[in-house]
This record gives C-alpha cells, sequence and structure tokens, in this order.
C-alpha cells in the first residue's frame, strides 16, 4: 500500500464491518490515520488476518464492533447484508452510543438508505450513506471518491476521517442521493465501457495497431480513465483484475429498478446490461468490466 500523509484530526474510535477487497484496505487507512480500529467480517479469519496485519482489534458481531464507536463504516454486499449488520439485536445499531454516526459504503439501493436513516433517526443516531467510486486500486491507495446523501451535520463530521481513504467526500444532497449519484457512476461507465469495446474491436479488424491508436486519440476529446486504464488490456485479452462483471449487474440492477420507479428512460444502459449477461453466462462473472468486448472478438 502508499503511504499517505494525514491531515490533523482528533484520533476517534471507529468500527468497520465488512472486509472485502475494499472494505480491508480501508479499514487499514484509517488506523493508519491514528483512529482506534475494532473491526468486523462475517467470516472470522479475515478480520483475524486484518488485526495480526494492522493491528486494531476485531469484533465477533456488529453491535460488539460498534460498541462506543464515534463512526461506524459498513462495505458489504448488497442491500440484504446491509440490513443484517445494521439490523436486529447483534447488529451495530443495537450496539452505538446516541449521537454516533454510521456510515455505509455498500453500492445498495436508495430505497434501503432512506429506510436506514429513518431507524437511525428513532434510536437518535445518524445514518449517511456513501458509495464510493474508485474501485480495489482506489481503496489500496487511498484515492476513492465518496458521495453522500444525509444530514449536513453528521456528514461535517465523518467527511475528515473518510479522507484517510479517499481524494473527495462530497455530500450530493439528502438521504438516498449518495445511492443515486453512485447509480448515475455507473450509467456513466457502463456506456463508456460498450463504446470502448466497439473502439478496439473495431480498430483491430481494421489492422491498426490499437495500442498505438489508444495512445494517440487519448491525447484528444476521446480520453477517458477507462481508455487511459483498460484499452491497452482490453488489446491484451487480460480481465483477470478489477471491478468484477457480477458486481457491476448487480449495480446496473440497482440503476434498472430506480429507474423504473422515477420515469428515466435508460436504453443504452439497460442495453449493456443484457451484454453483461451474455459475459456472464459465458463464464465471465468475476472478470473485470472491459471483458464486454470479449462479446465483439
Amino acid at each position: 500500500m502508499s503511504s499517505r500523509t494525514y491531515d490533523a484530526i482528533p484520533p476517534l474510535r471507529v468500527a468497520f464491518l465488512g472486509l472485502g477487497v475494499m472494505g480491508y484496505p480501508m479499514a487499514g487507512h484509517l488506523l493508519r490515520a491514528g483512529h482506534g480500529v475494532t473491526v468486523y467480517n462475517r467470516t472470522s479469519s479475515k478480520a483475524s488476518a486484518w488485526v495480526a496485519e494492522h493491528g486494531g482489534r476485531m469484533a465477533s458481531t456488529p453491535a460488539q464492533a460498534a460498541d462506543g464507536a464515534d463512526i461506524v463504516f459498513a462495505c458489504v454486499g448488497n442491500d440484504d447484508d446491509l440490513r443484517s449488520v445494521v439490523l436486529g439485536e447483534s447488529g451495530a445499531f443495537a450496539g452505538m452510543r446516541a449521537g454516533a454516526v454510521f456510515v455505509d459504503h455498500t453500492t445498495a439501493s436508495a430505497e434501503v438508505a432512506r429506510e436506514l436513516y429513518a431507524a437511525a433517526q428513532v434510536l437518535g443516531l445518524h445514518f449517511v450513506d456513501a458509495p464510493v467510486s474508485g474501485g480495489q486500486a482506489g481503496a489500496v491507495n487511498g484515492a476513492l471518491t465518496v458521495m453522500c446523501g444525509g444530514d449536513a451535520d453528521p456528514f461535517a463530521r465523518i467527511q475528515p476521517v473518510a479522507l484517510a481513504f479517499a481524494k473527495a467526500v462530497t455530500r450530493v444532497g439528502e438521504s438516498g442521493a449518495g445511492q443515486l449519484a453512485k447509480m448515475v457512476n455507473q450509467i456513466c461507465i457502463a456506456g463508456l465501457v460498450q463504446g470502448l469495446s466497439e473502439a478496439v474491436a473495431f480498430g483491430g479488424k481494421a489492422g491498426l495497431d490499437m495500442k498505438q491508436v489508444l495512445d494517440v486519440i487519448g491525447k484528444g476529446a476521446a480520453q477517458s480513465w477507462q481508455m487511459d486504464n483498460r484499452g491497452k488490456t482490453m488489446v491484451d485479452g487480460k480481465f483477470d483484475f478489477g471491478f468484477a462483471v457480477d458486481w457491476m449487474r448487480k449495480d446496473l440492477g440497482l440503476v434498472l429498478d430506480e429507474s423504473r420507479r422515477n420515469g428515466a428512460r435508460l436504453p443504452v444502459t439497460a442495453l449493456v446490461d443484457q451484454f453483461y449477461a451474455d459475459v456472464q453466462a459465458a463464464g465471465g462473472g468475476r472478470l473485470d468490466t472491459s471483458s464486454l468486448i470479449k462479446r465483439l472478438v
């Protein structure tokens, strides 16, 4: 992991729930920033490995991890996973003290964000939905972009702490707005990856040196993060890294569900979602999203 210089903020007691490919390094950045970190993971061996590597403490339930914490961070799989670590007698809300803030970095629905925000209010707690963009590399390098929904005061409390693992932490609106902003992000990415896939496949069929062409057009209006970071690996047919197709389909499912509620028309997004289904059906569910090009070559 890269070294970082952290702004001086008072050390806090924090918990981190969920030590997957994102949460594991994010929790590490919090500890290196000087905070007291207690971790919880459904598979306890992952929490044991994290403590062995970083220090800090582990807990056997989300409630125990959250006990006494100023801020509880979470990054789990989906709406149901989130409810399972938040609600119930062993959930984080049961262990949190009044006034503490729960920050959810899961890419989940706006609906569950609003549900848990309301539940937190009843208990005298705060809930901020805060999905992230930047992938595993962004988590490892402490360079994530965080989109937050929720009340202004708790957001102001968590923002400098979350900057331990992020380059930008921005409040975009009320409860649920963070999740909606992440949906916008995924809509943009889906269209870009399909366009890049078609371009690389077209150039290859035309006999061009596509690595050279990508260098050339990457200096002009076609430039994008996807082109800079995925274009040449697409040419090489390398996809065993990055953001998995399975995860993208989960995210696009949230997008399409929300569009049915709000009436937005997403013809390209719906089509690309079906293209990703083709990649899954061919056994590519764990490949990077750039594997979309495999349908075309």
